[in-house]
């Protein structure tokens, strides 16, 4: 009877040490949920990017930083999450430049970074739309352009003067904002050249793939505005986009009409424009542009937005599509729901057009969404 004391005290001993331990497991388990882990791989040099600075940021009432970690050997990270129902953004800092990613508690997330440099080769601009409308004596211009950098080995162009803008003289800017690839808008800032009036530069990371940048700006207008347009880098198509009620006219005979499909406004686009001084247009006449977003949806779901595909060298015929809006009430910038399409070289030209959205602010419109992230 001893002996079977012995081994029946002993049975339940192992019992509850087993339960302790299963418990101790569940319990590291529940606490490891809590997190967003990933790894950070360095596409220029093709391996692991080892202590790089990672930052987490609750899109809560804005960016709020919640945690930080280094990068292992193994570009590995894990950062501790607080709230789990939020949204985040993780950023990773790299030779000075950060690369973002959307997450939620839970997710492992693959992180591409690049090497930097002042000045890389392969960059070149794929297309620029001005958009202009009528606001009592103001004449109110979003003027948005797509720089592309297909650098390789792929590598970030950073530095203080990453791109320049060349606007009138007499614009009074009204925002900035840029988007890089991974199509988060960001509301920046324009340092003015001295001496030169409308000449601009910004400060944002060229990193590899599509960049885009809108300058919204307003003019004094009585009835009549001349643009002498300039170019940082080489375009395949340059647009102009004015109400049906304006009037466009140009000496240069790049411009071709095209058929958009919609009694509202009227575009006008040439293409192959180079760097430097570009064609020059003027507008007249008085007339707002509409809000676009919801034709952009019904006719995306009535499937009137399929165009052929057509060459730069060819006369400019497909419809100039419609455009989309972006949520951004939290500040978490969404991805865009629909695609901006004009010409490609051998290919439709796609474009974000939920940066392109006629964005209001102080009864101004502009091509993003209401809101935007804070710079990077």
């Amino acid at each position: 009877m001893m002996r079977l004391g012995l081994h029946g005290k002993g049975f339940w001993v192992r019992r509850l040490l087993s339960a302790l331990a299963a418990l101790a497991c569940f319990s590291t388990a529940a606490l490891g949920a809590n997190d967003i882990s990933g790894s950070v791989h360095n596409e220029s040099r093709g391996e692991p990017a080892a202590g790089d600075e990672v930052i987490l940021l609750r899109l809560d009432k804005g960016m709020q930083e919640e945690a930080r970690a280094k990068t292992d050997a193994k570009g590995a990270f894990t950062v501790d999450v607080q709230y789990p129902d939020k949204p985040y953004l993780v950023r990773v800092v790299h030779q000075g430049v950060s690369y973002d990613q959307r997450a939620s508690d839970g997710d492992a997330l693959l992180v591409h970074v690049f090497n930097a440099a002042p000045m890389v080769p392969g960059v070149t601009g794929t297309i620029e739309i001005l958009r202009a409308g009528t606001k009592g004596n103001m004449l109110h211009v979003s003027d948005m352009v797509e720089i592309k950098n297909e650098s390789s080995p792929p590598v970030t162009q950073a530095g203080e003067h990453t791109f320049e803008a060349y606007l009138p003289a007499n614009a009074k800017i009204d925002s900035v904002l840029a988007a890089g690839p991974g199509k988060i808008s960001t509301m920046i800032s324009a340092a003015p050249v001295p001496g030169e009036p409308g000449h601009y530069t910004v400060n944002f990371p060229l990193r590899p793939g599509a960049t885009k940048f809108a300058f919204n700006y307003d003019l004094p207008y009585r009835g009549h505005a001349a643009f002498q347009t300039r170019h940082a880098y080489p375009l395949q198509q340059f647009a102009v986009m004015i109400p049906r009620t304006m009037k466009f006219s140009s000496r240069s005979r790049g411009f071709e009409r095209l058929a958009t499909g919609n009694r509202d406004y009227q575009v006008r686009a040439a293409t192959r424009v180079n760097a430097g001084k570009g064609p020059e247009f003027e507008v007249s006449g008085t007339g707002a542009l509409p809000t676009v977003g919801d034709q952009a949806q019904s006719r995306t779901r009535s499937g009137s937005l399929a165009m052929p595909n057509a060459t730069l060298s060819a006369p400019v015929r497909t419809a100039m599509p419609s455009l989309a809006s972006v949520n951004l009430g939290s500040k978490q910038a969404q991805p865009p729901s629909q695609w901006l399409i004009l010409n490609g070289v051998t290919a439709v030209l796609l474009v974000a057009c939920g940066l392109l959205v006629w964005r209001t602010r102080i009864g101004r419109r502009s091509w993003f969404g209401s809101k935007a992230t804070t710079k990077p």
